[in-house]
């Protein structure tokens, strides 16, 4: 189609209809334009945590409130809201039983590195919902999936981590790796990067057993670190056997299996590794899991909790790399009681699912009715467009099937008609309160867009 065509659309095009798209969120927006130029100049980069750059905007909106699934700026804008923190409101923003909970909390206590009752009722929960482990409580998943590397370090006395091209695990450096000419390297974007990452993680491909079991077959590596779908990049899904495979490897090679459920946890009530029975030696999840309340949990095996009890009994205390201060918090727990027990239901993920199949069977028909070389992925809540043919099989191909300029433009198109969607990739998220009315008028914006871009 030629070097001017990025995911079947002329570039000129791309760029009018987003230079277009751009006037008239600023056009609606003189409040917001307004504040920040007086208020932005405090933050580094003119926002408060640099990633608020990332939206495609021409500048960030200035949020007013939120309630369900429904964000308000502060020039009055209603906008149907299926980004959802990026899966940190996955169920909806201020959930009524976790607000509840925030203001029965708020009066006895925000900290006091002790645990409570509470924090008793979170353990049983957390089991009765991901499977039986041992629990520690984090604030983010970052954090989460840096301690458990430093348990599968200490338990197995290797080195490395196996990580996925590709793959996103929060801000943990050892997952910061990439293949490139089918060697490992370190990211080029990770920030004032001093050290050789090649030491601590190699890299393989996704649905790739083979170049598992060749980095594994060295005998240096802790763990396997991994998604159960690859997400954070262009949705990619598991081929059949895939994870039974990385089972049998990971116990043959004594590397210990991690499951970071943070954004799979959209697929069903337990995330996915409850609903396809998957058997981690550790488990992961963040975001979400306490209803929007910063929290992240990261759970044990029994064999793999004794084999750290083990370890620990021999160690120096103190100091362990291990935890933070304000982590397992009581109001986290009274959060996570909340949302484990009255939000994070099976009638809640039925609705959600209901949802999301709606969406993606609207989303696919836009696509096929504009002939669009693209297509639609779903796990569970969770529905993405990607702008390349599909299916997907590995970070490679993902990475090639990214278009930002088109997204982006895309983005700020659906914006400008009342739906926010991932600034990061094509990600869209229903909650529980989604009504069948906002995935229709998603729906509708898609086509609009789409009709501007592909009619000639």
């Amino acid at each position: 189609m030629g070097q001017d065509m990025i995911g079947g659309v002329s570039a000129a095009r791309i760029a009018e209809f987003a230079a277009f798209e751009g006037e008239r969120y600023r056009a609606a927006r003189p409040r917001t334009r307004a504040a920040l130029d007086a208020g932005a100049k405090g933050y580094l980069g003119g926002v408060p945590m640099h990633w608020m750059r990332d939206w495609p905007q021409p500048f960030p909106m200035l949020v007013a409130r939120a309630k369900g699934s429904v964000i308000e700026d502060i020039d009055g804008h209603r906008i149907d809201d299926f980004c959802l923190g990026d899966t940190g409101s996955m169920f909806g923003h201020s959930p009524p039983p976790v607000a509840r909970a925030i203001r029965a909390q708020s009066g006895q206590g925000l900290t006091y590195m002790l645990p409570t009752e509470a924090a008793l009722a979170a353990g049983q929960l957390l089991s009765e919902r991901f499977g039986p482990m041992r629990w520690q409580i984090a604030t983010t998943a970052t954090d989460a999936n840096r301690f458990a590397l430093r348990v599968a370090r200490a338990v197995t006395g290797k080195t490395k981590v196996l990580v996925f091209n590709g793959c996103y695990h929060g801000t943990v450096d050892d997952a910061m790796v990439r293949l490139h000419d089918g060697q490992t390297e370190a990211r080029p974007g990770l920030v004032g990067q001093v050290a050789d990452l090649t030491q601590l993680a190699v890299a393989a491909e996704f649905n790739d057993l083979a170049s598992v079991e060749a980095a594994l077959a060295k005998g240096d590596v802790a763990a396997i670190l991994t998604e159960p779908v690859m997400t954070n990049s262009c949705m990619v899904l598991p081929a059949p056997g895939f994870h039974a495979g990385l089972r049998e490897l990971a116990t043959r090679y004594d590397a210990l299996l991690i499951i970071d459920e943070t954004h799979t946890i959209s697929s069903g009530l337990g995330g996915y590794t409850r609903v396809h029975g998957l058997n981690p030696d550790i488990f992961v999840v963040g975001k979400c899991v306490a209803g929007g309340m910063p929290t992240a949990v990261w759970g044990v095996s029994d064999a793999v909790a004794a084999r750290f009890a083990d370890y620990d009994a021999s160690r120096p205390s103190g100091h362990s790399g291990m935890g933070t201060t304000l982590s397992a918090n009581p109001m986290q727990f009274a959060c996570l009681v909340a949302n484990l027990s009255e939000v994070m239901t099976p009638e809640n993920y039925a609705r959600m699912e209901a949802g999301a199949a709606r969406l993606s069977a609207g989303l696919t028909k836009q696509v096929e009715r504009f002939g669009a070389p693209w297509h639609v992925v779903r796990v569970g809540a969770r529905v993405e467009f990607i702008c390349a043919p599909g299916p997907l099989q590995n970070g490679a191909e993902a990475e090639g099937a990214h278009k930002p300029a088109l997204e982006a433009a895309i983005h700020r198109g659906l914006l400008n008609r009342g739906c926010l969607i991932a600034p990061f990739h094509n990600m869209m998220l229903i909650s529980p309160v989604t009504t069948k009315a906002q995935i229709d008028r998603l729906v509708a914006a898609f086509a609009d867009v789409l009709g501007h871009l592909f009619e000639t």
